[in-house]
């Protein structure tokens, strides 16, 4: 029986990224293993993205969005058209390395039973490299309990059979960050991520328009995505206990935090002891 090989589209969102596009789309066109089509989705650049995009006319799709409607709805266009069978994702400000999409492919026709996989990544900050935080440290196997307190799947290392949107849906377009947070976490819940523990990327940090260096308070949306888990997944009873261990904890945070800024802190202290008594009571 001949080989069936995967047919990976690759979705690029893009926003105000003139300086960094050529870079990430170069590195998909340099695969060792070519990707079946590159879709790049300008969500409403107003610098000389799209006109960067138009010298790669011939060799990727791009989509144009009319209003900046947001990196996860981005996302999800691409998703929505592609036609591969495998996804992955890379942010227009970082980079693969040539054999990135080779070792996934290699890995999956060992592990045929695998529909998700990441692996690990370059930091780059400032031009030069550095090694992330431990909280940031990737992880690959059973790994929900490990993503409750923050992100540690880049979804520029994500390799994922696109069948599976199907099953945990797409990003939610209604969280402004920590939309990538939200998705591994649903996904998590129900397969394991392996990990290839080798650097396949460069993921450069420390510009001044990062997202996640913009929005205050990354925990409130975290904490959005932890309720919203709760009552709609139907998780396993240790999910479930590290999830409610996780969202008391942050509540915690938000709540002490609030009351030391003199803001409203009723909204925190109601939540944080509706979920204290629900985790007592589990």
């Amino acid at each position: 029986m001949q080989e069936t090989k995967p047919k990976i589209s690759v979705i690029i969102p893009v926003f105000n990224r003139e300086k960094t596009i050529s870079r990430a789309i170069d590195s998909v066109l340099s695969q060792t293993y070519p990707a079946y089509e590159i879709i790049v989705i300008d969500d409403a650049s107003s610098d000389k993205t799209a006109k960067i995009l138009q010298t790669y006319i011939h060799e990727i799709k791009i989509i144009s969005l009319n209003l900046n409607s947001g990196v996860s709805a981005a996302r999800n266009q691409g998703i929505a058209i592609a036609k591969g069978d495998w996804i992955a994702f890379l942010d227009s400000d970082d980079e693969w390395f040539k054999n990135k999409l080779e070792l996934q492919v290699e890995y999956l026709k060992k592990h045929p039973e695998i529909v998700i996989l990441q692996s690990d990544e370059q930091w780059i900050r400032y031009e030069k490299k550095v090694n992330p935080p431990r909280k940031y440290v990737k992880k690959g196997g059973e790994i929900f309990k490990n993503c409750l307190k923050t992100c540690i799947v880049g979804p520029s290392t994500i390799l994922i059979k696109k069948s599976i949107f199907n099953e945990v849906g797409v990003f939610d377009e209604s969280l402004p960050v920590c939309e990538d947070y939200d998705l591994w976490l649903r996904i998590s819940a129900k397969y394991t991520i392996p990990l290839i523990d080798k650097k396949l990327i460069n993921k450069y940090g420390g510009h001044s328009d990062q997202l996640s260096t913009t929005v205050p308070a990354l925990d409130r949306y975290r904490v959005q995505s932890l309720e919203k888990i709760y009552y709609s997944l139907d998780l396993n009873p240790d999910q479930k206990k590290a999830l409610l261990d996780e969202l008391v904890l942050k509540l915690g945070y938000l709540y002490e935090g609030a009351k030391r800024r003199g803001e409203g802190d009723a909204f925190y202290k109601t939540k944080f002891e509706k979920f204290q008594t629900i985790r007592m009571s589990e």
